[in-house]
């Protein structure tokens, strides 16, 4: 039995190798206000079943959060929601979904620890709602772009609006997506991702 154990770990050791480079890891929030479709778009994203801590919306925390323009919404993240999506073989991009309600706002700081970068969805119909998290990322230093959430019925404004309105820098990224839909999701990540990318040759060419 040792001699099988033997040749079966070198068998495993031969497989490895050690010359192959280890993905990438990074940490990315996607963040925002109440209801803007944050659970929706880690969703939407993960290759793997996401970690999701919804609960269900009560009359007391209906009381206490402001529901004004998703009033049809029955669920809320208290913690997080968690997932995962491989751009390439080499990088792995970690996301974690941060609660939106004010209530709920003492777990970002932790969430926050080790991010690279993050993206803050917005709602037309709720825009105001985007400045805390905007105002949040901004005071840590953490690089975000801004991806509004075309819901239907909600008032449509292009990027450059959407930018005026909320007093962004011209050189941070707006754009539309669709939270639900894979393949927009995706183009929001990417578009941070090379955002990430042209900050920091910027830094290390000045």
């Amino acid at each position: 039995m040792t001699s099988t154990y033997c040749e079966q770990s070198s068998m495993a050791f031969e497989k490895f190798d050690s010359s192959t480079p280890m993905a990438a890891s990074v940490k990315i929030l996607i963040a925002g206000g109440f209801g803007v479709g944050k659970t929706t778009m880690v969703g939407a994203l993960s290759e793997i079943t996401p970690l999701r801590t919804e609960e269900l919306i009560t009359e007391l925390s209906a009381g206490v959060d402001d529901l004004s323009g998703v009033e049809g919404k029955t669920t809320t993240t208290v913690a997080l929601d968690f997932g995962r999506i491989t751009i390439d073989q080499n990088l792995v991009l970690y996301l974690f979904g941060t609660p939106g309600q004010d209530r709920f706002w003492f777990l970002w700081d932790e969430l926050a620890r080790g991010a690279l970068g993050a993206v803050v969805l917005a709602d037309t119909r709720r825009l105001e709602g985007s400045f805390a998290a905007i105002d949040f990322f901004e005071k840590r230093g953490v690089a975000f772009t801004v991806a509004v959430n075309c819901f239907e019925g909600a008032p449509l404004y292009t990027p450059i609006e959407v930018r005026d309105a909320l007093d962004l820098d011209e050189h941070i990224p707006v754009l539309l997506c669709d939270a639900r839909d894979r393949s927009s999701a995706k183009n929001v990540l990417m578009t941070l991702v090379e955002y990430l990318i042209n900050r920091a040759s910027s830094r290390v060419g000045s």
